[in-house]
């Protein structure tokens, strides 16, 4: 059986389906259980779940609104199963996302914005256009104030986000980010992993970060 991947309402989540993202959640980092699962679901409208064989190996919960009149795709909690195909899995899920995206904002460009706690994260923005933050570029005012628009989209205090850095200090619990492991971590840009430094994962420390797909880019996936 080939790679599926299907987006559903949130609220059309099975008791079944929410204990397999729980199972695959078990063996990551970010090991949420059925009943947060559960919740999240209740605070999103999306979800994009990946199928190998008829198994889940990746998901995530996400919206497509507007901000301040803006396209916008918004990614909240997200598991991708560390397999052997974990590459071709993200690209798939990034693929459904992008047709999503073109159907409800034909002709429009797109920004794409989630947190994580690795800089493997970075790989799901790659195909993307503008990607913030990126190494050689000094974010520009608007650049920091659309990181402030997605922290606050992301119910993070203003108190905790840092704009100039786009990362936010935990409280020790877990955070609702997109959970991803490279399977060629040696291809990760050094300066891109120096972002994650002064990150606590285990405090629940995030960066914020996004990107643009353009209106041109988006009309392939039509």
């Amino acid at each position: 059986m080939a790679l599926e991947v299907e987006t559903k309402d949130c609220n059309a989540l099975s008791d079944a389906e929410i204990s397999e993202m729980a199972d695959l959640c078990a063996d990551a980092p970010l090991p949420y259980e059925a009943g947060e699962l559960s919740k999240q679901a209740e605070e999103w409208v999306l979800c994009c779940q990946a199928l190998d064989n008829g198994r889940l190996k990746g998901f995530a919960y996400y919206t497509l609104e507007r901000i301040g009149g803006t396209p916008a795709i918004i990614l909240g909690l997200g598991s991708i199963c560390r397999s052997s195909r974990r590459d071709s899995i993200m690209r798939a899920m990034v693929t459904d996302l992008m047709h999503r995206a073109v159907m409800a904002f034909p002709d429009e460009d797109v920004v794409v914005g989630l947190r994580m706690q690795t800089p493997d994260g970075f790989e799901l923005l790659k195909t993307f256009n503008d990607i913030i933050p990126r190494p050689g570029h000094k974010a520009s005012g608007e650049e920091r104030a659309w990181g402030r628009r997605f922290a606050k989209r992301f119910g993070i205090s203003p108190l905790r986000y840092a704009d100039r850095t786009f990362s936010s200090k935990g409280n020790g619990s877990l955070p609702c980010a997109f959970d991803h492991e490279s399977s060629k971590p040696e291809s990760i840009d050094p300066d891109v992993a120096a972002y994650f430094d002064d990150l606590d994962p285990s405090n629940g420390d995030v960066l914020v970060a996004f990107g643009w797909a353009m209106s041109e880019d988006l009309a392939k996936y039509a």
